[in-house]
């Protein structure tokens, strides 16, 4: 169990709109991992260790004595749903089963495939803001855009049809939610019948798709029902939320800054690219998601932490870290991004990765690029900020041309 004398904090710790996190992380960098009181699914709250040092998330990420098993005894929950007797997906297991489910679908998202995909992204794209130039000159852009893009995007790669895309966009933002544990709880379950049903329909009729190619190995005894569901489910849920909200807050930032909007967009091809990575590190979308538990006893960063001790590690706090990124509280298109940890390290990297990066180079590009003249149609820029959820992101974004 975890024993500290130290003073336990509340989490999760706000944070603030400019995308840095609050100054207590700051203060918590400057000392080994403390003691935080973490919501824990539908079971109320227990203590774990915060990680917020570079040094140290980058240890924990890697290190195999660290699990990510959320059936593990004393594993964090973050999700308000309860157990269910199986893990969620693939991202909360260890290998084998881990590697085994990751590699079923690890060849969808290879940089070849994704780059094969950029003439139908561009399409899409390019759909969706000719619907945006036919309306008035002012929209929310998250509803009209930077939500529906990566929703379709990974419906289509997943094989949702694009009218059921809403509802997955809903479902997924009820679940991710921290307000109302019932709540969540319901649209995970709706989500997942959804995704049970069209596992059968698949089987019964496979499609040129990630769904059929996943009831194809069902049919050969490769994997379970409930296996493709916490896939899909999987997919679904991070191949569309971070996504939308990275090209929200990273056209939100060009928006605010003028003169980094003009630097940016005089050399496109050169330093979207660039700024695509340090928007990344800068709004570090992963509020607490990154959970563990210790396996044995081990020090990270000058605690002993415990057996069956929980783990949070902030990516947040990593990647604004000074000691790495200088003056990381500004966003500089021209530093050295390539140690960042948006996207995860080790076994656990994100597979997304390169779609992501795609999308949100298309989309800053094209958008920019039509709409030379969008301005932000607000001055309270602090309501726009989503609350009480996994992912740090936007409920909406009000914009003129």
């Amino acid at each position: 169990m975890l024993d500290t004398q130290e003073d336990v904090l509340d989490w999760p710790f706000a944070r603030t709109p400019s995308g840095c996190p609050a100054g207590i992380l700051a203060e918590l960098r400057e000392r080994p991992p403390s003691a935080v009181r973490i919501p824990a699914g539908t079971m109320g709250s227990q203590l774990a260790w915060l990680v917020t040092r570079y040094p140290d998330v980058h240890q924990a990420l890697k290190d195999p004595r660290l699990s990510a098993d959320e059936l593990a005894p004393g594993a964090p929950a973050r999700l308000q749903v309860p157990q269910e007797g199986r893990p969620s997906s693939f991202l909360r297991m260890d290998d084998p089963e881990h590697s085994r489910l990751r590699g079923m679908i690890a060849s969808e998202f290879t940089a070849r495939k994704v780059r094969s995909m950029r003439p139908a992204i561009q399409r899409l794209v390019d759909e969706l803001l000719d619907e945006l130039g036919a309306l008035p000159q002012r929209a929310d852009l998250h509803d009209v855009f930077s939500m529906r893009l990566p929703t379709l995007v990974i419906a289509r790669v997943l094989g949702v049809p694009d009218e059921d895309s809403e509802f997955f966009t809903e479902k997924t933002r009820g679940a991710l939610s921290q307000g109302d544990p019932a709540a969540s709880y319901t649209a995970f379950l709706e989500m997942t019948r959804y995704l049970e049903d069209m596992a059968d329909r698949s089987l019964r009729k496979p499609g040129d798709d990630l769904m059929g190619r996943l009831a194809a190995r069902r049919a050969a005894g490769e994997i379970t029902r409930d296996e493709i569901v916490g896939i899909a489910r999987l997919v679904l849920v991070a191949g569309h939320e971070t996504t939308t909200n990275q090209i929200a807050l990273s056209v939100l930032s060009l928006l605010q800054d003028p003169g980094l909007r003009a630097q940016v967009l005089a050399d496109p091809a050169a330093l979207v690219p660039r700024y695509i990575e340090e928007s990344m590190r800068f709004w570090s979308l992963s509020q607490d998601a990154i959970l563990r538990v210790a396996l044995e006893d081990m020090e990270l960063g000058g605690v002993a932490v415990h057996k069956g001790d929980a783990v949070v590690i902030s990516i947040p706090a990593a990647n604004h870290d000074e000691s790495v990124f200088a003056d990381a509280g500004r966003i500089d298109v021209h530093r050295d991004t390539s140690a960042h940890l948006q996207w995860g390290l080790g076994p656990h990297y994100c597979l997304g990765a390169p779609l992501a990066r795609l999308e949100m180079e298309l989309a800053l590009t094209s958008l920019f690029e039509r709409f030379p003249g969008l301005k932000l149609a607000t001055d309270d820029v602090n309501a726009l900020f989503r609350k009480e959820t996994v992912f740090h992101g936007l409920d909406s974004l009000p914009v003129s041309w």
